[in-house]
């Protein structure tokens, strides 16, 4: 078991011989989502969890976790988890395939548990993009996130909004990192959507997994060469962009192995082998003392300590074997001298135990011999096995260097044709400035930013159409003037980039308005949702305060009069005040037509 431990060892040891060791740590968190429960099911995602984690493995990463339909809470542990793993890492990377929602300039990724029935739940059923950079900040080298999130939100439609002028955009917004050496790369250029395609994984998983693990190639070549691959399968309508900055150093996922140099290598383990041969050639306990001194460990120290088994069996077996000589030669001076027959059979009995010890010790190093033997085959057949693996490794090295270098080369002419193409074409004639204005204007009302009519007439809300296209696009156009590179940034959008914004009693339908109808009993309230029409109060008007008014004055002067008079009446027995209750009128009397004042009492 030693020798075929040392085995392995020696092998082990001579691949590390041939290639640098990988010192840096490397850790990636890998999330898939497909199985949303209040949303279309997305074939994809988990599909590419599995491609971009298997690339991950196969380039050496030390730690790879891949975890698919997690729901919100299992999203928070696992990015908890990746973070503490990330203190002592080199490099970081987390990659994310689902939904994904921009809310007012921010993105949130999606657990298969969202709802999402108003935006205000997007801050508590979602998770922040926000909360993946804080994960991956501890990498001391490199700090990247994937996101293939980049999908139309099927949330939009339901979604209530709290506010009627809040934006959800389509796709995801523009993200500038704070942290250095950190990098976010989006499946698609802010504000736009990507493609699942047709096959069982994404232009974009497909694109990564070809460029990304290329050994030595630095990422911001690895990510061009993504957008390039992409933009061909998807007829241009999808372009994956990348966020943040990187050094001046070349930055790759996978370093480049050095190419071994033409003619043979040093070996440490050349010198340890001659030495070994020379020991075995003495054949010296000491010369074996001696080699274990220098080299106490490793496979040639194992074997070393074999033949030093091998020896001291060979000595007890010359030990033994005088022994026996010693004991017969006894035997036999004592039986010619007729000693005693004690002595005699005491010497016999001596002389037949030390030919036992001889015969055992005899065994011994017969055994010991084989296992030396055996571990000296071992030994040549574990370094024509190395030596073999070495050769084979060298020349595939040496091919992948002859294929680089011819890869380069015909790149270098490929390119010297174009430019020489380019050089000999004519250049594209601009159309006139009317036009170009027109053109600009055309495609501004297309992506929705523009509502006013394409008439070529170039004023304040064409500019100010031009700045929300540059706010939403990641763009920096100037917005003063109408330009060939505005013209082509345009029409390199596939659709929608500025939010739709309807008026009051209106919502968006898709790329259009749509007027809010309710239902009987109902109307459209101040945040543009229906509500409950209020029942309506009697109102009071300033007429019939007066009049209520006038008529308490009217009770309050007459009360008085019913109670107590105040007047004074005359007749000839002389004058009284009037009795309680009652007061001076008309009486009846004989005379019709003359008017007597006199008391009446009710």
């Amino acid at each position: 078991m030693i020798v075929l431990r040392s085995l392995s060892l020696l092998i082990f040891g001579l691949w590390l011989g041939c290639g640098s060791a990988q010192a840096d740590k490397r850790v990636a968190l890998v999330i898939g989502n497909s199985a949303y429960k209040n949303a279309p099911r997305l074939a994809n995602p988990v599909n590419d969890a599995g491609l971009v984690g298997s690339m991950f493995r196969n380039a050496g990463f030390d730690t790879v976790e891949v975890r698919l339909d997690l729901n919100a809470s299992e999203m928070r542990r696992s990015l908890r988890e990746f973070a503490a793993r990330t203190r002592d890492a080199d490099m970081a990377v987390i990659y994310y395939a689902g939904h994904g929602i921009e809310l007012d300039g921010s993105n949130y990724l999606v657990p298969t548990d969202a709802m999402l029935e108003t935006d205000g739940d997007v801050l508590d059923e979602t998770v922040a993009l926000d909360r993946a950079l804080y994960a991956v900040e501890p990498a001391k080298q490199l700090r990247l996130v994937i996101l293939d999130a980049c999908r139309d939100n099927p949330f939009a439609k339901t979604m209530k909004r709290t506010l009627a002028s809040r934006a959800i955009g389509g796709g995801l917004a523009k993200v500038e990192p704070t942290s250095p050496n950190t990098m976010i790369a989006f499946a698609a250029k802010a504000g736009s959507t990507a493609s699942d395609g047709d096959s069982r994984n994404s232009p974009f998983a497909v694109a990564l997994t070809d460029h990304l693990p290329k050994p030595g190639l630095d990422l911001r070549k690895a990510f061009g060469f993504v957008r390039d691959d992409v933009l061909k399968k998807t007829g241009n309508k999808q372009e994956p962009y990348v966020y943040g900055s990187l050094g001046g150093s070349d930055v790759p996922l996978v370093p480049l192995r050095p190419v071994a140099a033409a003619g043979p290598q040093a070996n440490p383990q050349d010198s340890v082998r001659k030495d070994y041969e020379l020991a075995l050639q003495a054949g010296l306990r000491e010369a074996w003392e001696a080699f274990l001194q220098t080299y106490p460990d490793g496979f040639y120290a194992n074997l070393a300590r074999v033949q030093l088994k091998k020896i001291a069996a060979e000595e007890d077996r010359t030990v033994a074997t005088e022994k026996a000589r010693l004991a017969e030669q006894e035997k036999a001076r004592l039986a010619t001298e007729r000693a005693q027959k004690a002595e005699q059979e005491k010497a016999a009995a001596a002389a037949k135990a030390a030919e036992e010890a001889r015969i055992a010790a005899e065994k011994a190093k017969q055994i010991e011999q084989a296992k030396a033997e055996a571990a000296e085959r071992d030994r040549k057949a574990a370094e024509a096995a190395a030596a073999k693996s070495l050769a084979e490794k060298r020349a595939l090295e040496k091919a992948a260097t002859e294929a680089a270098t011819k890869q380069a080369a015909d790149k270098q002419a490929a390119d010297a044709e174009s430019r020489k193409v380019a050089a000999l074409s004519p250049p594209p004639s601009s159309p006139p400035p009317g036009d170009l204005a027109k053109s600009v204007q055309s495609e501004l009302r297309r992506v929705g930013c523009l509502s006013a009519a394409a008439d070529g007439d170039w004023n304040a809300a064409s500019q100010r159409s031009l700045t929300l296209f540059n706010k939403y696009a990641g763009t920096q156009l100037d917005a003063k003037l109408a330009s060939v590179d505005a013209l082509d940034a345009l029409k390199a959008k596939p659709g929608r980039v500025c939010p739709l914004v309807c008026n009051f009693g209106f919502k968006a339908d898709g790329d259009q308005c749509a007027k809010i109808t309710c239902r009987a009993g109902y109307h459209v309230g101040d945040d543009n949702e229906c509500e409950k029409v209020p029942e309506k109060k009697p109102v009071v008007t300033r007429e019939d305060s007066k009049r209520r008014d006038q008529d308490r004055k009217e009770a309050e002067s007459a009360a008085p009069k019913s109670q107590s008079s105040g007047q004074m009446i005359c007749n000839n027995a002389g004058c009284r005040p009037v009795a309680k209750g009652c007061h001076l009128g008309p009486v009846p009397n004989a005379n019709a037509s003359a008017k007597i004042t006199g008391e009446v009492c009710n």
